[in-house]
């Protein structure tokens, strides 16, 4: 069997790794456009100097060291009812079964003229290399649009780079697809108190310039001046990479290429996983946005255990993520109160728990802070956030592990738990127990 693999991401190299460990005797080529693919979720940090472009490099080894084929082109057309695909030197390749995995591109606004010098997205190698060139040469300001968790990540980068910052969201709180506003409070001071400029509730309404960018217009009549080397980066979304698809017969939505939960296309013997996919929430069932480098991982590897003869399904989008704002770290998964609403749960009760993470009796013994967002209805727990000075990352995936299986807020009451001094409370109580116990009390 020949698998062909379009794309070197997150999702591509899984299903190419999953491929390989089931069958070995696959030939599976996986085409990459990109020299190198890169460590997305660090490239923030290479602005602000912790380390070179180079340390996030992922290694080719991922792919060549376990038989696989890589071919650093594009490719440029495809021959879907042939089963072949055409690379960038002219050539057309013949598969068995391909997995499409284009990932997505970040948008600009159509309302920035084309082909400003100082301009940017982030998300490929050449968007951070023109960004560090900018630095280097002298650049005084930084303007970044959307504080998501790149933005976030982005703006924090810029300031310690030594940049005039300015962050700038349409919403009324920062991370506002990931938490509620009570949530975000106490990471938007630490964020002013840092120097940068936050803009809330204050989207992009102009920006003019020739060949670069030279003045930003906010919707309350702010104005930020810039000069040929500063720069504006826009993080305020991303579109499905499938425009080579769209007369290929593939079922393609606005979110992406259509596939089922074992990530199959309309087209017999092709498949899609990760950000070039439409999918769904795990919660409801619903089309949901999901382009997040933890979903394109199992996707990929569903998509691989199936292109190998397996038989495996994929459940759905729970979103759960974690982003950090000067040492306070913050994370969220399933919905949060926005969401919910939208999405039809208009009977839902909130809890909270707060502990310090280390026993109270030490010095400095920090916070963590839990929301969980219970459905009435039936008790089931569907979202969280977490907001604490340790890492957080264990309790929204125990939280995300606590939505995927239906878990009742009764049940997570209960839950049995650890206790050190170092890196718990006392052993007398538990945030998420406590939060779980307030969902309870507006229960009845």
């Amino acid at each position: 069997m020949r698998v062909i693999v379009i794309g070197g991401g997150p999702a591509g190299i899984r299903a190419t790794r999953t491929i390989k460990a089931l069958k070995p005797d696959t030939e599976v080529v996986l085409f990459r456009p990109e020299y190198k693919s890169l460590i997305y979720c660090a490239m923030p940090y290479v602005i602000e100097d912790i380390f070179p472009v180079e340390k996030i490099y992922k290694k080719d080894e991922l792919i060549t060291d376990i038989g696989a084929q890589l071919i650093r082109q594009s490719i440029v057309e495809v021959d879907l009812s042939s089963k072949r695909v055409k690379s960038e030197d002219g050539s057309w390749h013949k598969y068995d079964k391909l997995l499409i995995a284009t990932g997505a591109d970040p948008i600009i606004p159509p309302f920035v003229p084309k082909g400003l010098t100082n301009v940017f997205v982030f998300k490929r190698e050449e968007h951070l290399r023109g960004v560090l060139d900018r630095v280097k040469s002298g650049a005084q300001k930084a303007v970044v649009v959307g504080a998501g968790s790149i933005g976030i990540e982005v703006s924090q980068a810029s300031n310690k780079a030594g940049l005039e910052t300015h962050l700038i969201e349409m919403a009324d709180h920062i991370l506002p697809n990931l938490i509620d506003k009570e949530m975000a409070e106490i990471l938007e001071e630490k964020i002013r108190k840092t120097g940068i400029h936050l803009h809330l509730s204050n989207p992009v309404q102009e920006v003019r310039g020739a060949d670069y960018a030279e003045r930003i217009l906010l919707k309350d009549g702010t104005e930020i001046e810039l000069n040929k080397n500063d720069i504006v980066i826009f993080s305020i979304g991303l579109k499905p990479n499938v425009e080579l698809f769209d007369k290929s017969g593939l079922e393609i939505r606005k979110d992406g290429i259509v596939v089922d939960n074992h990530m199959r296309t309309n087209i017999e013997d092709v498949y899609a996983a990760g950000d070039c996919c439409s999918f769904y929430s795990g919660i409801d069932h619903k089309p949901i946005l999901g382009k997040l480098a933890t979903n394109a991982v199992p996707m990929g590897k569903i998509a691989g255990i199936n292109i190998a003869g397996g038989d495996a399904e994929y459940d759905g989008f729970y979103n759960g993520a974690a982003t950090i704002v000067q040492g306070i770290r913050i994370g969220g998964t399933g919905f949060n109160e926005t969401v919910a609403k939208g999405r039809g749960f208009s009977r839902y009760v909130v809890g909270y728990g707060e502990t310090t993470t280390m026993f109270p009796i030490f010095p400095d013994p920090g916070f963590v802070k839990i929301k969980l967002i219970v459905n009435q209805e039936d008790h089931r727990l569907i979202g969280a956030q977490v907001v604490g000075t340790m890492c957080i990352t264990e309790r929204i995936d125990l939280l995300t592990f606590a939505i995927q299986n239906k878990i009742t807020v009764e049940k997570l009451a209960k839950l049995s738990y650890s206790a050190q001094p170092y890196q718990s409370f006392f052993p007398a109580n538990n945030a998420i127990v406590i939060a779980a116990e307030d969902a309870l009390k507006q229960i009845g």
